[in-house]
């Protein structure tokens, strides 16, 4: 096993709680005030706990007087964040057994919960700084627990992962990463090789067998909560909030593929074949074929990576967090990569190449 390649973590916020809008910081300590006596709370250890690259942010409040040390507080504005998912999620997650947050308090017109923390160990700074023994060791229960979501949550509870949210995910790159990042404007020629792989994508997407998705299933949102073993109480599980039923490969994609790390595909497979034989014991609907199988994990990586970049490039212009572009060279890496190997995906690589520079090397055709 190689070392990964890494980028730096971002950092959590340490500036003190400060509000934009003066009557939502009224609402909110009045809600505070009134929920903290029932959790033993000390309001005035108020601090950030960490930056979200949505508009959620969350707060740590120390709890002395209870049987935790800590809680935190979800402040996601209404208008532009709805806790009401997050709360869904929570207890589908909770009661296939998974470590996730537990909601103490929830005012969710307003976007305030009060919940259960998980810690400050989060899986991505562990790998960051694991050797590559020691990554694999964390990497073990990860993804238990990802077979562990995807048999006990039921996918007919979540929303459908449809044609058209995987058009309007698509829609984010050109719009954010090829006219907004690059100012490039495509012909009609270029739109018509891009609608087409677009449509590729979406259609071996939708005829993937359908399972509970997290949709984020990445180091960053994950928790190491205990000693490595037992998936279902060593790792922590955030920002679920947009769970749907979708595609068996994404989550893995995700997890192999990340946004913040890479890993040489030696490794990648290495843990995806792990999980493939562990989720065939689970009687997933996986392909009895590991190679057609590591095909659907390829493809709809993509589709996700083409999405993550729009996502990254529109942070920077339009939400002012411009480190998350930093990144944009490994989604360049992920997406060159794919289109390379696979006949069908081959005409993206004349799209990328002003965007990335790279030089595309010989790949295999599967």
């Amino acid at each position: 096993m190689t070392s990964p390649v890494i980028s730096p973590v971002i950092s959590p916020v340490t500036s003190p709680v400060t509000w934009t809008d003066p009557a939502r910081q009224q609402h909110f300590m009045h809600w505070l005030q009134t929920v903290a006596p029932r959790h033993g709370i000390a309001a005035d250890t108020l601090a950030p706990a960490s930056a979200d690259a949505s508009f959620r942010r969350y707060l740590r409040v120390q709890a002395p007087d209870g049987a935790r040390s800590s809680l935190i507080v979800m402040d996601a504005p209404p208008a532009l964040e709805d806790v009401r998912p997050f709360q869904r999620v929570a207890l589908l997650l909770a009661a296939a057994g998974l470590q996730v947050p537990q909601v103490l308090e929830a005012d969710a017109d307003h976007g305030f919960l009060l919940l259960t923390d998980l810690g400050t160990r989060p899986c991505l700074a562990a790998l960051q700084q694991a050797t590559p023994e020691g990554a694999d060791r964390l990497m073990r229960p990860v993804l238990k627990a990802l077979v562990q979501l995807q048999q006990r949550v039921p996918a007919e509870a979540l929303p459908p992962f449809d044609e058209g949210l995987m058009t309007r995910e698509l829609a984010l790159f050109p719009e954010w990463c090829v006219a907004r990042e690059f100012g490039l404007t495509w012909t009609a020629a270029q739109q018509a090789v891009w609608d087409r792989v677009c449509r590729i994508l979406i259609e071996h997407m939708l005829a993937q067998p359908q399972v509970a998705v997290h949709a984020d299933w990445m180091p960053r949102n994950l928790m190491l909560c205990g000693e490595a073993g037992d998936a279902l109480t060593s790792v922590g599980v955030l920002d679920f909030q947009d769970a749907v039923r979708g595609p068996i490969g994404y989550d893995l994609a995700s997890l192999l593929r990340d946004a913040f790390l890479s890993w040489d595909e030696a490794q990648e497979i290495d843990w995806a074949v792990r999980w493939w034989h562990d989720a065939r014991r689970s009687r997933l609907p996986v392909p009895a074929d590991f190679g057609d199988f590591w095909r659907d994990v390829e493809w709809t990586g993509l589709q996700r990576h083409l999405k993550v970049a729009g996502i990254f490039c529109r942070l920077k212009h339009r939400d002012d967090k411009p480190a998350y572009a930093e990144d944009l060279p490994r989604f360049f890496n992920y997406i060159t990569r794919v289109a390379n190997r696979y006949g069908p995906l081959r005409p993206l690589l004349g799209l990328m190449a002003p965007l990335s520079g790279a030089r595309v090397g010989a790949g295999f055709t599967f």
